[in-house]
């Protein structure tokens, strides 16, 4: 057996419960592939979006749905070392990959000030029109499910707001594209698992302004912070990750001081004395 067919195999067997089940959990609750789509899978080339990749090639040979992919990597100005290692890993992995140049680095480069997210806006940007090219109707991010928890823990301590990162988007500029996220429920302890079982090196921050962390990052971010808050959390209560997850799916309107939708603001006052 080769090596990426032991790969394979390892996510519909040995983790059929913990990667393999929620995928497709993910997929078919929040309705994030149908009949005759077109997806664009983007692979950053970290573990996420490696694993992201095999999880769709699999959904295409087992699953009921007929659907095509193209896997997809935007290189924005990589050093030679990380672009030879994501190149090294689709091979390895036995992935399609189609990698395209961007000169988002170079631009970001002379930004002084919040460079991040400029960036991740023009990365989001480039991603989108890639997606026209090809005439994909649907792009796959490899954010999973401790991305989603940490995103609301960060909206509410930094931005002072109730809001989370949805399984799927309707793309306000570009019409007809659709951004979704298939390891939404997949937690990130499995997909470590997966990555240390099968003995694969992933890059992990290919930034060329943190040159130095391509394969660890020890970098400090307001996401790290909350990271480590929320596994001192589950010290004295196991749930608590889970819980947080499921208080965005359960929220309570009647007991909010207020609510925005499209951008208007609503107090719990307009329907109190009714």
């Amino acid at each position: 057996m080769k090596k990426y067919e032991a790969i394979e195999r390892s996510i519909i067997k040995k983790y059929r419960k913990d990667i393999w089940s929620k995928f497709v959990k993910a997929v078919i609750e929040y309705n994030l592939i149908s009949e005759g789509d077109k997806v664009m899978v983007c692979i950053s080339g970290g573990k996420d979006s490696f694993l992201l990749a095999k999880c769709i090639e699999e959904l295409q040979k087992h699953g009921k749905v007929k659907f095509e992919a193209r896997y997809v990597c935007m290189d924005p100005g990589y050093n030679e070392y990380n672009k030879g290692m994501i190149l090294d890993n689709a091979k390895l992995l036995n992935i399609n990959l189609e990698m395209f140049n961007s000169d988002i680095f170079d631009i970001v480069e002379k930004i002084p000030k919040s460079p991040c997210y400029l960036c991740a806006k023009m990365r989001r940007g480039c991603l989108y029109k890639k997606a026209q090219e090809l005439g994909c109707n649907k792009i796959a991010l490899g954010h999973h499910f401790d991305d989603v928890i940490e995103t609301n823990m960060l909206s509410m301590l930094y931005a002072s707001e109730i809001r989370t990162m949805m399984p799927c988007l309707h793309s306000e500029n570009y019409e007809g594209i659709d951004l979704i996220r298939p390891l939404y429920l997949v937690r990130e302890d499995s997909i470590i698992s997966w990555r240390n079982s099968n003995e694969l090196t992933f890059i992990n921050c290919a930034c060329r302004f943190t040159e130095g962390c391509s394969i660890i990052n020890d970098g400090t971010s307001k996401r790290k912070e909350v990271k480590e808050l929320i596994k001192e959390l589950k010290k004295k209560n196991k749930n608590a990750d889970y819980n947080i997850f499921k208080a965005f799916d359960n929220v309570n309107l009647n007991c909010v001081l207020g609510t925005k939708k499209d951008g208007k603001y609503k107090s719990f006052l307009e329907d109190y004395e009714k």
